[in-house]
């Protein structure tokens, strides 16, 4: 189990894809931290290009001028240290969602590898039931070469080892199925069925109490936590849309020339510039209320998963309990009898003192409790899991 988790980890294309948001996350607040590029402007004006005559007196226009100016952007409100803020956020939020992804991988793998070793468990049983009736065949055509058995038995007996080896045909496609499934989230993009793992399936017992499991839910989630990061994301995000609703000044200054003013005279100067947009109409009201509006859905959204998980945690409880019982009541209660029965019935037959469709019965009967008390298991170990998964257990910050 450590090396396949290790492995899917490691190669999940999922997680892998996911783990991208983090670096987008870095560029985000690489962006934000930047501040407002100053922008040039060169112009030339009154240019004699249509031969207008500026300078053999045919005109009073002119003289033709170059400038150049600069205007810088002044942000008011504080708007770069709330870009900052809520990309700091963002990348908080991405961080705790990549680390939810990690559990869920976490709980699939683990209740994949658990489907394994059933699947296996039971290709096993019908294994064993398919040799043991593959005997009796055997035996019963000696006893109808002599005489001493109705062919009618020795038919019974080969349909009912057909029927055997076409479970043993589901099994083993089961058992394909859940290897494929398992190998996919280790990231492996070709299956091979000499895949194998090895393993027991979890027995231990459950130590913590409902509201215990709930207490730890609520205190480890990562995706209860990412829910409340991203409100002190919302609440940085009203605060940048404030700030956005705040009007920036632009600041310039210009360098002017005119060409063929006269002898001896110069025609420079400099221009000094102030813009400020006059905020009538667009003062990022919507914007400011979207994000408002945005705050209430996360607060609602954290509501809900709280309840999400407290019902998570009532039916992994239900089904931690009944797969319990289910296993005790097989284990004290069937296993022994059918077992017996079984063996009692199969010694009766070769003796002939029982019929074929007894013996077929009790086979049956024993595949049917062996089978149960494997899922039973598989339910169990997968409940255990299931609330380590609900309780965020095991999953590194």
């Amino acid at each position: 189990m450590n090396e396949v988790l290790e492995e899917a980890l490691a190669k999940n294309l999922r997680l892998l894809a996911e783990r991208f948001s983090l670096s987008i996350g870095d560029a985000r607040i690489v962006q934000a931290k930047l501040r407002p590029n100053p922008v040039l402007s060169v112009g030339g004006n009154y240019l004699d290009v249509l031969g207008s005559g500026f300078y053999s007196g045919g005109t009073a226009a002119g003289p033709t001028e170059v400038n150049t100016r600069i205007d810088y952007l002044i942000e008011r409100g504080k708007k770069r240290n709330e870009r900052i803020a809520v990309a700091e956020a963002a990348k908080t939020v991405s961080q705790l969602e990549l680390l939810n992804s990690t559990r869920t991988l976490i709980l699939d793998v683990q209740a994949a590898f658990t489907e394994v070793l059933l699947a296996e468990a039971n290709l096993t049983l019908t294994k064993a039931s398919l040799e043991s009736f593959n005997k009796i065949v055997v035996v019963n055509q000696t006893r109808v070469d002599a005489g001493d058995l109705a062919r009618v038995e020795l038919i019974r007996s080969q349909v009912a080892t057909l029927q055997f080896r076409n479970q043993v045909r589901l099994s083993d496609l089961r058992l394909r199925v859940a290897k494929n499934k398992l190998q996919a989230l280790m990231g492996r993009s070709i299956f091979t069925q000499d895949f194998a793992v090895t393993g027991q399936m979890r027995r231990d017992p459950l130590l913590l109490k409902p509201e215990e499991i709930l207490q730890a839910a609520l205190l480890t989630r990562p995706d209860l936590a990412a829910l409340r990061r991203d409100q002190a994301r919302s609440q940085a995000e009203i605060r940048l849309q404030l700030a956005q609703g705040k009007v920036d000044y632009s600041v310039g200054a210009g360098y002017n020339r005119q060409l063929n003013v006269g002898a001896g005279r110069r025609g420079d100067s400099v221009g000094l510039f102030l813009s400020v947009p006059l905020a009538l109409s667009n003062r990022n009201q919507g914007e400011i209320e979207r994000a408002r509006q945005e705050q209430a859905q996360i607060l609602a959204r954290i509501r809900s998963l709280e309840q999400e998980v407290a019902a998570e945690i009532a039916n992994a409880q239900e089904q931690f309990s009944t797969a319990k019982l289910l296993l005790e009541s097989i284990e004290t209660d069937m296993l022994e009898q059918s077992k017996r029965v079984r063996e009692v019935i199969d010694f009766s037959y070769r003796r002939g003192e029982a019929t074929f469709v007894e013996l077929l019965d009790a086979q049956r009967t024993f595949n049917d409790t062996m089978q149960g008390l494997n899922e039973a298991r598989a339910e169990y170990a997968k409940s255990l899991f299931l609330i380590d998964s609900i309780t965020g257990k095991g999953i590194s910050k």
